[in-house]
Order: C-alpha cells, then sequence, then structure tokens
C-alpha cells in the first residue's frame, strides 16, 4: 500500500511539473495561419491549403479546423506545430484531434484509409 500511495504521488507531482512547463514555455510564438499540405491517395494529387486560426476548410470529405499554431520564438523559419481537428464528415466524431509537427509529420498522423493531411509550416499574416 504504501509503495502505491509513493508512485500515486510521484505520478502527480510528474504531472503538475509537466503542466507547468507547457503553461509557462516562453521558447514557442502563437501565429495566425497555419500551411498544410493535403494528399487524396486515391488519384495521387496534393493540395496546399492556408487556414487562419479558428478557419474549417474542407478537403474532399474531411472537415479540418485549424485551433493553434506555433513557432520556435528564437527561430520563426523552425520547426512548426499546429493543433488541428479532422473529421471526415460521414463520420460524427474526429478523426484526428491533437498536434502535428511539421519536422516529424508521422508522430501524429491522421488516420485515414483515403487522405493523409501534414503540417508545412506556420505564419503571421
Amino acid at each position: 500500500m504504501i509503495r502505491f500511495v509513493v508512485l500515486a504521488a510521484g505520478l502527480c507531482a510528474g504531472l503538475q511539473a509537466a503542466a507547468q512547463t507547457v503553461t509557462n514555455d516562453q521558447r514557442t510564438v502563437t501565429v495566425a495561419r497555419v500551411d498544410l499540405k493535403a494528399l487524396d491517395t486515391l488519384n495521387g494529387a496534393t493540395t496546399d491549403l492556408t487556414l487562419n486560426v479558428g478557419e474549417t476548410v474542407r478537403f474532399g470529405r474531411l472537415e479540418i479546423t485549424a485551433d493553434a499554431c506555433r513557432i520556435p520564438a528564437d527561430d520563426p523559419k523552425g520547426d512548426a506545430e499546429a493543433f488541428l481537428r479532422i473529421r471526415d464528415t460521414r463520420e460524427a466524431e474526429p478523426r484526428f484531434s491533437g498536434w502535428m509537427f511539421a519536422s516529424s509529420p508521422a508522430l501524429s498522423a491522421l488516420d485515414h484509409p483515403r487522405y493523409d493531411v501534414w503540417v508545412v509550416g506556420c505564419e503571421n499574416g
């Protein structure tokens, strides 16, 4: 029982430290636009998409909403990360909801049999 309490306390302390790191992170800058690339694997066609934060666009049967986009404060041309919600219009729940990273598109990817979407960058506009 003591081992469980110590483990739970350690886990809570770790989660609290992680939350502080995210909320106090001054290494990134939030920007207004997200640049995406979308692929229709059925015909091999790619499309460049630019969304303002808060905007929703349609690509094929997907609705893509950009909730946030951040870039490193010390290197604006560096790795971009965007929080996206992607929903197939035939489904109620999103297929993807989370952060996508321009430098590692496979790290957090959309799981869809036909379409692929990835972050190219973020910019102020």
